[in-house]
């Protein structure tokens, strides 16, 4: 057998299987070691793992790969071929065909090959590899280090301690002494220009080596001038008899290498960044950022595929006269949708579902033509059995289309196409998951007297679970405002459900009139009797926006924050009970709070403030310092910037009231009805003395003393209890409310005979007001009446 070529030589032989037999990974498989396992000595393509393939397979055992070495014969399998392959139950998509070729006689290693056109290996495909298995002279896996001295451009790093051997060219490369090598790996990766440490760290880390071998390349910081690129390529060699794993390879200087846009590490950089590409918009700035530069394109558009319409992703460069007339002509928001009708030779291109080029000078609509003069890439997405959308890619200058570059965007455009299709899954689960948030919290905050509130949520992006922060603005009798936050427990439909559940509750019972801590405990109550394992924490205070007062309450949550008006603020050491659902018979003390006019007043839960770089306490005395810097004058913009850079990896509810106080107070006054014989006689003097203190109009003062008869009278006959009289004067608008202890309101008679002897009161209330009604009131009620004079 002839001399193995080396490893440089082996990886150009099989990225030919790249460019010429359509493949979208090749390797070479040959025995290590132990002559009973094959080890994957050498690949070049797509990362294996997206077909299930190992990096190891028992010689006796059923995988075309080791049946090809035993036998001495090709396999060529399909799709269908494949679901009936044990091995094949292994892979997360079955849509590629397989060809496994032996190297020279029986028993030499085997050849691998992966094709995702529908028709697998053609002809002239099949001659290509039978040529290029001829060519191959397996080489034995041989790791950097393991016969002497460790050569000048190879590395070979202990995956159980990160302690890492480097020749000295590596550390040249690196501008590390020898004598100052300390032997870390997190020393090298320290000189690693930070945005290309997630690529790195997917090589080095032990959680990430089911990927396999490896190809990239990184930037490392110079003393001067701009980062240098680097080219790594490694393979990991299992451990055993004491020995640990080890990832081994080169690192070399990737200026001297061939050009960097024929690369198959392109598209491995570009299948790594689509692997964390969550959203459809992550998915074309990986794009974007993968295909520009090195293409050295003037422009990229990714666009997804709705009937007939291009609804676009990314534009890169954004600006709208970068782009064609037609395209600016649908500009409606932030992108441009593309009608494919008015672009023919795009639809031709997405129905033949493959690569078109054309260069400088071809004939197309300006649709396109302006998308590229100097040449034209449209990159059809294809994702299962249709199509997701395209990618166009456009040069000013004449563009000269090589057969590695032709590879590399066919190659580009399968890992995009499947990477769009699951980021718009995503994209659409989430937004069913924002938008169920969206119903169980308040569709719009109530106008406030004396005062504005925003608020803001922000689901969190560590998952598709919906999550159990909430918050409400509650107006209450008197110009009150309850201004409530809470947190249950969890991220699921469970914590969804009692979130809305308890919003609702805290709201009913504040509706009754009861005081702040009275209403947490109700809830606490309820949240007990529901049985449940979830706990959830609140945050209530009560505003009195006439006084500038507030009562505040909290079970479990976070403090307030305080800004003033002088700009300082303050992070309120507000008494606490316990979280909701734990204790049957918990306080929950309230803590007075004095509001100046420009006090604003924020409300948070913990997603905002806490995160795993940062504690609670570090999050709070960072959110106080970004309210004390912000304008309060634009309350949406300071919600708005204290929501920049929040870590998503929780769901956040941020609730904001700037008090502004009121600029007219209304005139209030009270009676306490003793139930005595001349009790409505009283009521009517307190209230013809108070009306006309005030300068109520005489009319309008003979219409309050029939009103007040009328509720007092009703009060005092049919229910027991104290009785309550309270006068209120806004403006010119006049209201009288008489509370009682029964929950029952007046009912309004439909009809009254000329024998009845009640219910004409309720009807000459209903005539004389301007309106009339009842609110619960702290377990009982109050009937309330309006007067306006006329004018």
């Amino acid at each position: 057998m002839a001399s193995p070529p080396a490893p440089d030589r082996l990886r150009r032989v099989l990225e030919q299987a790249l460019v010429f037999a359509g493949a979208s990974l090749a390797g070479v498989y040959t025995p290590g070691d132990d002559p009973a396992v094959l080890l994957l000595a050498e690949s070049a393509g797509l990362p294996r793992t997206l077909y299930g393939l190992r990096d190891s397979y028992p010689v006796p055992g059923a995988h075309p790969v080791a049946e090809a070495h035993r036998t001495g014969r090709a396999r060529w399998l399909g799709p269908a071929e494949l679901a009936d392959c044990p091995e094949a139950r292994r892979t997360p998509s079955p849509e590629f065909s397989l060809a496994a070729l032996p190297l020279g006689l029986a028993g030499g290693g085997c050849l691998l090959a992966v094709s995702e056109h529908p028709g697998g290996f053609g002809a002239d495909d099949r001659a290509c590899l039978e040529l290029i298995a001829r060519m191959v002279a397996a080489p034995a896996p041989v790791a950097a280090g393991e016969t002497g001295e460790l050569p000048a451009d190879a590395f070979s790093l202990a995956m159980d301690s990160g302690r890492v051997q480097a020749g000295d060219a590596i550390l040249r490369l690196f501008g590390i002494s020898r004598d100052a090598f300390d032997g870390r790996v997190e020393t090298l990766l320290g000189h690693a220009v930070p945005e290309d440490l997630p690529a790195l760290m997917s090589v080095v880390e032990a959680d990430h080596l089911s990927i396999g071998d490896r190809e990239l390349e990184f930037r490392v910081l110079q003393p001067a001038g701009p980062p240098r690129w680097l080219r790594l390529r490694g393979r990991l060699l299992p451990g055993g008899e004491g020995r640990p794993a080890r990832l081994v390879g080169t690192v070399a200087d990737a200026s001297t290498q061939r050009a960097g846009v024929t690369d198959v590490a392109r598209v491995q950089r570009l299948a790594a960044a689509l692997a964390t590409a969550g959203t459809v918009k992550d998915v074309g700035h990986a794009v974007v950022d993968a295909l520009r530069r090195p293409l050295r394109a003037d422009r990229i558009a990714l666009a997804e595929l709705e009937n007939d319409r291009l609804v676009v992703t990314v534009l890169d460069p954004p600006e709208p006269e970068a782009w064609p007339e037609v395209w600016r002509s649908e500009w409606r928001t932030e992108w441009p949708d593309a009608p494919v009708r008015s672009m023919p030779t795009l639809a031709a291109a997405l129905r033949a579902g493959r690569a078109r080029i054309w260069p400088a000078g071809s004939a197309l609509e300006p649709a396109l033509a302006e998308v590229g003069p100097g040449g034209l890439a449209v990159l059809p997405l294809p994702a299962g059995d249709r199509m997701a959308g395209a990618c166009l890619i456009g040069w000013d200058r004449p563009h000269d289309f090589g057969p590695d570059e032709r590879a590399l965007l066919t190659a580009c455009a399968g890992l995009t196409g499947q990477a769009l299709l699951r980021a718009h899954a995503f994209d659409a689960e989430h937004e069913l998951v924002g938008m169920l948030q969206r119903t169980l919290l308040p569709r719009r905050l109530p106008r406030l007297p004396g005062g504005a509130a925003v608020a803001r949520y922000l689901p969190t992006t560590a998952g598709l679970e919906v999550g159990g922060d909430w918050y409400d603005v509650i107006p209450l009798a008197d110009n009150h405002v309850a201004f409530v936050i809470g947190d249950v427990q969890g991220h699921n439909a469970g914590a969804a459900t009692l979130m809305g559940q308890m919003r609702t509750a805290l709201r009913a019972y504040a509706a009754e009139g009861h005081s702040p801590d009275v209403v947490v405990a109700h809830a606490n109550r309820l949240l007990l009797d529901m049985e449940t394992d979830l706990f959830a924490t609140c945050a209530y205070v009560d505003v009195d926006m006439e006084q500038g007062t507030a009562l505040c309450v909290r079970a479990g949550h976070l403090q307030p924050v305080l800004r003033h008006p002088d700009g300082t603020t303050e992070i309120v050491q507000a008494e606490g009970g316990p979280p909701l659902g734990v204790l049957g018979q918990a306080e929950f003390p309230m803590t007075p709070l004095r509001l100046q006019p420009g006090t604003v007043l924020a409300l948070t839960t913990d997603g905002l403030v806490e995160s795993p770089d940062s504690d609670i306490d570090e999050g709070m005395d960072r959110l106080a310092g970004e309210l004390a810097a912000a304008d309060p004058g634009h309350l949406g913009l300071v919600a708005d910037a204290l929501l920049t850079g929040a870590h998503r990896g929780d769901d956040v509810a941020l609730l904001l009231m700037r008090y502004d106080g009121m600029a007219v107070r209304p005139l209030r006054e009270s009676w306490t009805v003793w139930r005595v014989p001349e009790a409505v006689r009283h009521a009517r003097r307190f209230t013809r003395r108070t009306l006309r203190t005030w300068g109520v109009r005489p009319e309008t003062v003979e219409a309050a003393l029939l009103v007040v008869s009328e509720l007092v009278t009703n009060a005092l006959v049919h229910t027991g209890g104290p009785v309550r009289l309270d006068l209120s004067l806004i403006g010119h608008r006049l209201r009288l409310a008489v509370a009682d202890t029964s929950p029952r309101s007046p009912v309004q008679p439909t009809s009254i005979g000329w024998e009845a002897t009640g219910g004409r009161g309720i009807l000459l209330v209903q005539a004389v007001s301007t309106a009339w009604g009842t609110v619960p009131v702290s377990g009982g009620k109050q009937v309330w009446a309006d007067l306006v004079p006329p004018g």
